[in-house]
């Protein structure tokens, strides 16, 4: 009967050892189901409420004008930047397209890493939302925004600084729930 009383002990402790690892389970996959559900997919960016970077970068090659950082100042505006093989980008077009046609805020383009007659072409089919595109041929200036992914939104404020970022193709929710909120509040303080 000793013998029983001292095992004793130490089996209660195996089953907390036994436990542990499903414990552990279970904690790493309430993790990652609320990962996979929350609906906050806004990544943040370091250069919210900073100057755009200074750039300066030619038109497409049968456009007029190009874009700088110069072209982002005394109004609110957008800056999206898009690609003819960008396939989410031909997703976000005709949203682009309609805002431009409402006339809320000039939406500037930074074509990336793209053949001059593709991105017109592409412009051609789908329209052409742009006041200004520059082209970034090297990724360079993308990689200054701080750009991975096709395509981004930015909302630049009237003084040349990046109010908002908006990552991946925007839907209508997005862009009446996020996007154009900033955009208004900042028309509203510049108007003020």
């Amino acid at each position: 009967m000793s013998a029983d009383v001292e095992r004793e002990p130490w089996r209660r402790g195996s089953r907390l050892v036994l436990l542990l690892p499903l414990a552990v389970f279970g904690l790493l996959g309430a993790a990652f189901y609320w990962g996979l559900w929350n609906n906050d997919d806004r990544l943040p960016s370091t250069l919210i409420d900073k100057a755009v970077p200074e750039f300066a970068l030619a038109p497409i090659e049968g456009r007029q004008d190009g874009l700088s950082s110069a072209d982002l100042q005394g109004q609110v505006s957008l800056v999206n930047v898009w690609a003819s093989w960008c396939v989410p980008c031909r997703m976000e077009n005709p949203l682009l397209v309609e805002l431009a046609e409402a006339g809320i805020l000039p939406i500037y383009g930074i074509n990336y890493k793209d053949a001059p007659e593709e991105a017109l072409a592409f412009l051609n089919e789908l329209g052409d939302p742009f006041t200004r595109i520059g082209v970034d041929r090297s990724g360079r200036v993308a990689i200054d925004w701080g750009v991975y992914g096709l395509p981004e939104t930015f909302v630049i404020d009237a003084e040349g600084r990046i109010a908002y970022k908006h990552v991946g193709p925007f839907d209508r929710r997005a862009l009446e729930e996020d996007i154009l909120p900033v955009v208004r509040r900042l028309q509203a303080e510049r108007s003020s």
